[in-house]
């Protein structure tokens, strides 16, 4: 689980970077390596989620 979260925390720091990039520098294809980090983001959330919920049974 340690893992997963140090996962989550890397695709998201890398999402603001490209974010970032493309507000305040009009960067397009930042956009789209942030949208690409988005939908990492979205799979990982749902795999702690998961995750959470079976350790939470234990």
């Amino acid at each position: 689980m340690k893992r997963l979260i140090e996962n989550i925390q890397t695709t998201y720091e890398n999402f603001q970077k490209e974010a970032t990039a493309q507000l305040e520098d009009g960067n397009k294809s930042a956009g789209t390596r942030a949208r690409k980090s988005s939908l990492e983001l979205e799979k990982l959330l749902k795999e702690f989620r998961k995750v959470s919920v079976a350790e939470s049974k234990k």
